[in-house]
């Protein structure tokens, strides 16, 4: 790869490290399988197309995480409130969002032209070069944002969206309310996704209607990855596989766009394909384990 190329994996690949983030809240601290993301990811990204259009990149960016917090307080109200299946809540809320985003971008796409001040070009002001500041505010974005929330799910609140996803019922009986956890987990979730979709807006310039299409896809297959190489040990060290799982992600579909035979549209069913075959993992050592004991049952009798 050339190192424009290597860079632009790199620096997508902590941007996109955010997203991962959210899923993993949702996927695996929550257990609530949250359709809402691909969504919310676009909602953040229109959010922040059109104020940073109107000359404000840094409040983009705030009002991208407040645009995703409000998609997720949605889908919670659903679920919790009116006892709408987790799946079909996050679909609902998934579809009005379609129209709302469209109502933010006032058409399909919205392009920011060079003369727009984005963060990205705000750190270039600082005497850095483009991709200097580009990978570097990517980094920091990333590091800063995987700090909070180890931090956060250090705290009292924290812990308790934790036990909620580990044991509601548990949880209920020590008069915490599993509603209000849930939809904080949601909250949170969805406000980390759309600001992923925030600053990946800043970073390409440009925001599109269908932008968050398969997003859920990437954000499941960043944490899939991790945790097949770093393993399920504590929440910590998940952000941590989610990061690393990101950048593998991301170097993989790069190497996929620049040198692979397929054409672009089959990259979609390629990260399907390896999301599915991650989550099968486990029931494929099942089958193998189950293999070895009829073998040695067999050499026993």
């Amino acid at each position: 790869m050339s190192s424009v190329v290597v860079f632009g994996a790199i620096q997508q690949g902590f941007l996109y490290a955010i997203l991962a983030f959210g899923i993993f809240i949702s996927f695996r601290i929550l257990n609530v399988p949250d359709l809402t993301t691909e969504g919310s990811f676009t909602f953040g990204l229109a959010v922040s197309a059109a104020v940073t259009a109107a000359g404000h990149p840094i409040l983009g960016i705030l009002a991208a995480i407040v645009a995703g917090a409000l998609a997720g307080a949605v889908t919670g109200f659903l679920q919790t409130k009116l006892m709408i299946h987790p799946v079909l809540a996050g679909i609902i809320t998934m579809s009005g969002l379609y129209s709302v985003n469209l109502a933010v971008l006032g058409s399909s796409n919205l392009a920011l032209t060079s003369n727009m001040q984005t963060v990205f070009k705000l750190a270039s002001g600082l005497g850095l070069s483009n991709e200097a500041a580009r990978t570097g505010l990517s980094v920091l974005l990333c590091c800063l944002t995987l700090a909070i929330v180890i931090w956060f799910f250090r705290t009292h609140v924290g812990m308790c969206i934790r036990a909620t996803g580990d044991n509601p019922d548990m949880v209920r009986a020590s008069s915490i309310n599993v509603h209000r956890m849930t939809t904080l987990g949601l909250c949170l979730s969805n406000a980390l996704v759309a600001f992923s979709g925030g600053a990946v807006a800043q970073y390409q310039k440009f925001a599109d209607i269908s932008s968050g299409t398969g997003t859920l896809v990437v954000g499941l297959a960043s944490v899939i990855i991790g945790e097949a190489i770093i393993g399920k040990r504590s929440v910590t060290v998940g952000f941590f596989s989610a990061l690393l799982g990101a950048m593998i992600y991301r170097f993989i579909y790069t190497a996929a766009i620049n040198y692979s035979p397929f054409p672009a549209y089959m990259l979609k069913l390629v990260s399907a394909i390896i999301v599915a075959i991650a989550l099968a993992i486990p029931a494929f050592r099942h089958y193998a384990g189950q293999a070895k004991i009829r073998r040695g049952g067999g050499k026993n009798a």
